[in-house]
């Protein structure tokens, strides 16, 4: 079977995340990966480029992600648009709260190596 090409948006103001996370999934699973280091960059280039999913860090300055969330969902170009909180936030309730407002919740850290997989089980994408 021939992998799927899929394009991710991550947007994250921390520049390691970023790098650490463009690196794994090109690597690891091959996707095109997109960066974006605040929720405005991210909110212009989901619309301008429409990803398979986007990987959202849930605190950032300014707007922080449950709001661009908010924003990507309230678009008609961005609504369906897959969405991935990425959180340090360990607290049980609050990522339950997250998990119910997009669709799933990677914790940091993570593992590099098993992030792809980690995406493609939230979202039931094929290996």
């Amino acid at each position: 079977m021939a992998l799927v090409a899929r394009q991710i948006l991550v947007v994250d103001d921390e520049e390691a995340i970023r790098v650490i996370v463009q690196a794994s999934l090109e690597f690891t699973a091959g996707w095109t990966v997109l960066v974006a280091a605040s929720a405005v960059d991210g909110l212009q280039m989901a619309r301008a480029e429409r990803p398979d999913a986007v990987l959202i860090d849930v605190m950032m300055p300014g707007t922080g992600g449950v709001e661009l969330l908010k924003l990507l969902r309230s678009h008609p170009l961005t609504a369906d648009i897959p969405a991935i909180f990425l959180t340090a936030q360990i607290d049980l309730a609050e990522q339950e709260t997250l998990k119910s407002l997009g669709d799933g919740v990677i914790l940091k850290p993570f593992e590099p190596v098993a992030i792809a997989q980690k995406i493609r089980s939230i979202l039931g994408w094929p290996d």
